[in-house]
C-alpha cells in the first residue's frame, strides 16, 4: 500500500508557529514515528505553501497512489480548485486538520475540500493523520 501525505500553506513551520494550536513537534519528527508505525505500507510526504503547486502533485499521485492524507491548511477554506482536483482523481482523499477547527474562528468551521473527500478527521493533533491513515486500511 502506498499513502501520499500533502501538507499545505505554513505546515513546514510545526513546531515552530502557534505551538498553542499546532504543538511543538516539527513534522518531519512525527513522519519518522509514521513510518516507524506504519512498517507495512510506503508513506510519501510533500509539502508546498503554493496551491498550484498542491494542485500538481495530487494530479501527479492521484491515479496511482492507494490514498492521499491532505491538510490543506488555510486551502481547505478557499480553494475551489483543490476541490476539483480532488474530485477529478481516482485516489480515496482524507481531508486532516491538527487543531479542531470548529473550536477556532468561524472562516475555518466551511471547508470547500471536503464534499470531494472522502472523509475529515480534525482535532487530534498530529495524530489526526494517523487517523487518516487507519482509515484507509480499513478500506482495503
Amino acid at each position: 500500500m502506498n499513502i501520499q501525505i500533502i501538507n499545505g500553506p505554513n505546515l513546514n513551520l510545526l513546531g515552530v508557529r502557534e505551538k498553542s494550536i499546532y504543538g511543538s513537534a516539527d513534522f518531519e519528527t512525527y513522519l519518522t514515528e509514521l513510518k516507524n508505525h506504519f512498517t507495512s505500507i510506503t508513506i510519501n510526504y510533500y509539502q508546498s505553501n503554493v496551491e498550484g503547486e498542491i494542485i500538481n502533485k495530487l494530479h501527479e499521485v492521484g491515479f496511482t497512489c492507494d490514498g492521499i492524507v491532505l491538510n490543506a491548511g488555510a486551502y481547505t477554506h478557499t480553494s475551489v480548485a483543490i476541490a476539483d482536483a480532488i474530485a477529478a482523481i481516482t485516489a480515496p482523499t482524507i481531508e486532516v486538520h491538527i487543531s479542531n477547527v470548529y473550536k477556532r474562528e468561524e472562516f475555518r468551521h466551511h471547508s470547500m475540500l471536503a464534499a470531494s473527500c472522502k472523509g475529515v478527521i480534525a482535532g487530534f493533533g498530529m495524530h489526526s493523520y494517523r487517523l487518516a491513515i487507519e482509515s484507509l486500511l480499513l478500506t482495503y
